[in-house]
């Protein structure tokens, strides 16, 4: 048959969904069997596994192309099309960043913003789209089809169901590897893997989208001027803070300064939403619970939110300020930067009218890939530095680098806020830096986070918590390790707040 042939004649639709089955087998799924020949037995019994996979695969999809041709026709080769296309930037994204589209990885996506979703592109992403999702539309779209009888679409489904359903039972003594291999290998079937997860994801949201519970009410038992300024860190990692034992020093200036406290932490989440949720709740659960801000402000403290990020639980207070109303307030070279977020800091404090103050600073100053864009060119004290998304393109020398300067910047930003409060000698102040999560940085082939907290290395998980104070008569307790639900219950001590929910053992502070 000549190509001219192939695009006049109407071609049969079941050797068409095969065609389909094959290329997005081929295509899109070598991540897949990857991960599936690194962990199987080299034996018959892990050659039953691969080839029942394969065969699993490509009838799964045949059905799905199948169907969604007979049913839809020519919407149904737009649908098929959308899903080469998102495929292409789907194996992008695993093949450069070994991420996993999982529920919380579909989090990700769906609550990046434009400027942080283009940072992760590079000329190799075009390729992938073009190469990989657009030719094949093209070709889809050229092709006349026959779709045959209903009669013959009741044989051919049925069939299909038939294969899956025996393969199935078949390996009915893998089940249990299949089980413990569940959750990586279904993040990586195209494109079943983000589909699916989106409907959990949108089913969990819909769930927590609920009207917030809301907690008792609090009192507030002091006249004492108190304000709390908490740091929201963005994928910062423990062990490349030096005051933590790293053999770099990216804490130049929090290391000189005094009645300084920093504890073990980790993160109840690898990624954004569920780590800023963990940091403002009083207890560690799946409700939605009133958060820190919406408490606080409620019962009478002045709250205010800047942001250069996203991700936070919905927040019913009056000041909330975007990164592009500070950047057009601010004044100075580092505008463009984190440090746009203390801009005036100390005025805003000064002139609120109340005696307690809760101030919140939700950074991105060390979120990937682009990490050598997230801080001055002064702050590059480790060179040279990453300037590719494509991380593993990058040497480790070079990607260490640049994390490590955005970390740097990050001990120019707290150490900034501290000497800002030290000049409001009438209020008693305190600074809490704790990051949602952390960050892989080429570990076990492993970029960025957002790998399932049950499985995820501890380069994602573990976390500074650093305090700062200027109460005279205040003292920190000696935690052997702490949790991001710490900052809700350490925040009412300090601040003098009494509530019926408060738990002394979650509290940090000692107050003489």
């Amino acid at each position: 048959m000549t190509i001219k042939d192939l695009f006049s004649k109407n071609l049969n639709i079941t050797y068409s969904a095969a065609a389909l089955s094959i290329v997005n087998l081929l295509f899109f799924h070598i991540p897949f069997y990857s991960y599936v020949s690194e962990n199987i037995n080299p034996d018959f019994n892990g050659f039953c596994i691969m080839a029942s996979l394969l065969v699993i695969m490509l009838v799964a999809n045949f059905f799905g192309f199948y169907l969604t041709l007979f049913l839809g026709r020519i919407v149904g080769k737009i649908l098929i099309a959308i899903t080469f296309i998102l495929n292409s930037v789907s194996i992008y994204f695993i093949n450069t960043y070994d991420v996993m589209l999982d529920d919380s990885m579909m989090s990700n996506v769906y609550n990046t913003n434009y400027a942080e979703a283009t940072s992760y592109y590079s000329s190799a992403a075009i390729l992938y789209i073009i190469f990989m999702g657009i030719l094949p539309c093209i070709f889809l779209f050229l092709i006349k089809l026959k779709y045959g009888s209903w009669k013959k679409f009741g044989s051919t489904v049925g069939i299909s169901l038939l294969i899956v359903l025996v393969l199935a039972f078949a390996n009915a003594t893998n089940w249990t590897w299949i089980d413990r291999h569940a959750p990586v290998i279904g993040s990586l079937l195209l494109p079943w893997s983000y589909i699916v997860n989106t409907v959990r994801l949108k089913v969990h949201e819909a769930q927590n989208n609920r009207e917030e519970i809301i907690l008792p009410d609090a009192t507030i038992a002091t006249d004492e001027k108190d304000v709390v300024v908490l740091v929201i860190g963005e994928s910062s990692r423990r062990d490349h803070f030096s005051l933590y034992g790293y053999s770099k020093n990216t804490n130049p200036l929090l290391s000189q300064v005094p009645n300084l406290k920093y504890y073990i932490a980790n993160s109840s989440a690898t990624y954004t939403t569920a780590g800023v949720k963990a940091i403002l709740e009083y207890a560690d659960t799946e409700d939605l619970y009133e958060p820190l801000p919406n408490y606080l402000y409620r019962n009478g403290v002045d709250v205010q939110w800047r942001t250069t990020n996203w991700g936070e639980p919905p927040l019913h207070i009056e000041k909330y300020i975007r990164d592009n109303e500070l950047r057009q307030q601010c004044q100075g070279n580092d505008c463009e930067y984190d440090k746009m977020l203390i801009y005036n800091l100390c005025d805003r404090i000064v002139e609120s009218g109340n005696n307690k103050v809760l101030i919140v600073l939700h950074t991105s100053t060390s979120h990937g890939p682009s990490y050598n864009q997230k801080y001055p060119n002064e702050f590059e004290k480790f060179s040279p530095v990453c300037e590719s998304v494509e991380l593993s393109k990058c040497s480790k020398e070079e990607l260490l680098n640049a994390y490590d300067n955005s970390i740097v910047y990050t001990d120019y930003l707290l150490n900034s806020i501290i000497n800002d409060l030290q000049t409001l000698t009438d209020w008693n102040s305190t600074m809490i830096f704790v990051s949602d999560h952390g960050e892989s940085l080429g570990e076990k082939n492993l970029y960025m986070h957002g790998v399932p907290i049950s499985i995820a290395p501890k380069e994602q998980y573990e976390i500074p918590f650093i305090v700062w104070s200027s109460k005279p008569n205040i003292e920190y307790k000696d935690f052997k390790e702490v949790t991001q639900h710490h900052v809700f219950h350490s925040v009412l001590k300090f601040m003098g707040i009494e509530s019926p929910i408060y738990n002394e053992e979650m509290n940090i502070f000692i107050v003489n």
